[in-house]
């Protein structure tokens, strides 16, 4: 079972990335960014399964599967959709803090 990932965990990991890149050594970093990549994959693990979760009910209660109701097969499509725009969101954040470490000058 993928562990569910929060917005709060997600905000402290690039709060911690955002400290140790202000002051850590470079083993501190290596150790962080390796704790951001799996936080990142579970993240995505995590956005996938709602999706196929979502997909299957769907499929169900087109069959006609008596335990499915239409509530559950849009309330499992909503969770697919707010869990893929959060994913999305935080790779528009990545993205531009990278471009505005490239801008730097050294």
């Amino acid at each position: 079972m993928v562990k569910e990932i929060t917005a709060d965990d997600l905000l402290r990991q690039i709060e911690m990335l955002t400290a140790q890149a202000k002051g850590g050594s470079a083993t501190q970093d290596s150790a962080a960014a390796g704790n951001f990549d799996d936080l990142l994959r579970m993240s995505m693990e995590q956005v996938n399964e709602t999706q196929a979760k979502a997909g299957e009910l769907a499929k169900a209660f087109e069959l006609g599967v008596e335990n499915v109701s239409l509530e559950e097969v849009m309330i499992a499509r909503q969770k697919a959709a707010l869990s893929f725009q959060a994913v999305l969101q935080v790779r528009n954040k990545l993205i531009e803090a990278y471009r505005e470490v490239m801008a730097m000058q050294v």
